[in-house]
Formats: C-alpha cells, sequence, structure tokens
C-alpha cells in the first residue's frame, strides 16, 4: 500500500484510520521512526509481562523433561522452539 499524505504546518501526519487499522495502531500507541532511504514507522507492540512469564513457566516444564537424559532423541527438540511462544 503506498500513500501521498500532507505534512501540516507543525509537521503533523494524520495516518487514516484504514491504516491504523491494518497495523493495529491505536489511540495512545507508539511507533518507532527509523529514517533509511526515507522514514520507516514502526508499531511498538504493547507486551504483557505475566503472559511472557506463564510462556516462559511452560517451556521450562517442556525441556526440564529433556534434560534429565545425556543425549536427545532424534527429532524431539523440533517441537520445543521458544521463538514459536512469542510469534
Amino acid at each position: 500500500m503506498v500513500l501521498k499524505l500532507k505534512v501540516g504546518r507543525k509537521g503533523y501526519i494524520i495516518l487514516p484510520k484504514s491504516v491504523r487499522e491494518a497495523v493495529g495502531i491505536e489511540e495512545g500507541d507508539e511507533v518507532l521512526v527509523e529514517i533509511k532511504d526515507g522514514i520507516v514507522l514502526k508499531p511498538l507492540r504493547k507486551v504483557d509481562v505475566e503472559v511472557i512469564r506463564e510462556k516462559l513457566r511452560e517451556h521450562v516444564k517442556k525441556i526440564s523433561k529433556i534434560k534429565e537424559r545425556k543425549e536427545p532423541v532424534p527429532g524431539e527438540l523440533a517441537t520445543i522452539g521458544l521463538e514459536e511462544e512469542f510469534e
């Protein structure tokens, strides 16, 4: 999606509702401004620390069942990936 927006007198740019909805930006959210070949705006995601702690507890339970053995069984770690927990 490419949009042409006008910069206001004080440097303000209004993001249309369709753009905000497409990327999940709501009133009060923060965005990261990155200067590359142009300007890139990225919404900063709100993080619920309790959700992260619970995901980590679940992950520790999964791997604690495996760590008692000296050698893993081929493929048993394929289903345990911490990255998947936070996507």
